[in-house]
């Protein structure tokens, strides 16, 4: 098969010119049968290749021509001059897509490596960031700067499915937010929330440096403590629950008080079935102790105990009602919400 202009990758070679050429045949009046064309290879043919002058007809390979791996090497080849038409027409995305299939092509065998245009390379390096900047961003929660749910949801899937240990997470909620809004306005209660999140990433990297922090929805926040037993995470959350209350507010705001209460618990490693799904469900036992947290007078730590008793700890460790609060978030219905 002749292909229209030239053979993308091949060379003329000089000594052929004096040469007598063989007799092109005429073009066929009508389209050739598809079925006399072999398949593009899969890893050729999952990328964008839209029409380019020149390029499409260069793809087309020779149906006897060539073994696998030729007909690899000529499929690289065009790829790689689809990317150098396109970037000198400044078409960086496209280019980049014909780039990456003619690296596909070349990690299938032994085709030879594709040369790669400096300046494509330049705005590919360029695509690449930009793509990762992205991705950082929409896991990151614009108000805070710490992770935001929708990253929380990825890492508590990834850290139970790889681990063989309960991984423990805490939620932490801002005691009477709507008050500090109220009184203060919600400039003064972003820096609440901003000063929250600082508190709480330096209570967690001294125990847990693997541990993280991300927004689960307004004032609410989740804390990771990857690596934490049972013990160690609530006695990381008190610390955390005292380091709020004594921190000197009055500095964002005169007479500005913030508190906070926490439920903490594991979730069990390796639970795959939708009823122990990472988020929403099995946090809502977290969440319970949370409402306990917050109807046994806010500003606690609230956790089970190894008999599966719900406790507070630290100075709420001696407050009255716990269990009959227990019992009533456990019968409650749960449309929505409680008055935080």
């Amino acid at each position: 098969m002749f292909v229209r202009g030239w053979r993308v990758g091949i060379r003329p070679d000089p000594a052929a010119a004096t040469t007598t050429a063989e007799p092109v045949p005429a073009a066929p009046t009508t389209a050739p049968d598809p079925a006399e064309y072999p398949a593009h290879d899969a890893a050729a043919s999952t990328f964008d290749t839209s029409p380019i002058v020149g390029i499409d007809e260069a793809l087309r390979l020779d149906a006897a021509a060539h073994e696998a791996g030729g007909s690899r090497a000529h499929q690289a080849r065009a790829h790689e001059a689809a990317a150098e038409v396109l970037a000198d027409r400044g078409e960086w995305r496209r280019a980049y897509q014909h780039l990456r299939a003619a690296m596909a092509l070349v990690h299938l065998g032994d085709t030879p490596p594709v040369h790669v245009p400096e300046q494509l390379r330049r705005e590919v390096d360029r695509l690449r960031r930009e793509r990762a900047e992205a991705r950082e961003q929409s896991r990151r929660d614009s108000l805070t700067a710490t992770w935001n749910r929708r990253y929380l949801d990825e890492r508590l899937s990834t850290l139970r499915d790889g681990s063989a240990e309960a991984v423990c997470v805490a939620l932490v909620d801002v005691d009477h937010f709507k008050l500090v809004n109220d009184t203060y306005g919600h400039a003064i209660g972003d820096s609440v929330l901003r000063t929250l999140v600082t508190l709480m990433r330096e209570g967690i990297d001294g125990p847990t440096p693997d541990g993280f922090c991300a927004r689960y929805g307004g004032e609410e926040f989740a804390l990771v403590l990857s690596g934490a037993d049972p013990d160690d995470a609530v006695q990381t959350c008190e610390r955390i629950r005292a380091r709020v209350e004594e921190h000197d507010w009055t500095s964002i705001a005169p007479d500005l008080r913030v508190t906070v209460s926490v439920g903490v618990g594991c979730l069990e490693a390796g639970a795959s079935d939708a009823a122990e799904a990472p988020t929403p469900t099995a946090l809502d036992r977290v969440d319970e102790l949370l409402y306990v947290a917050k109807r046994t007078g806010r500003n606690a730590v609230a956790f089970r105990d190894p008999t599966g008793t719900v406790r507070l700890a630290g100075p709420a460790a001696g407050r009255r009602g716990v269990e009959a609060v227990v019992r009533s978030v456990r019968e409650a219905p749960r449309p929505g919400r409680i008055d935080r």
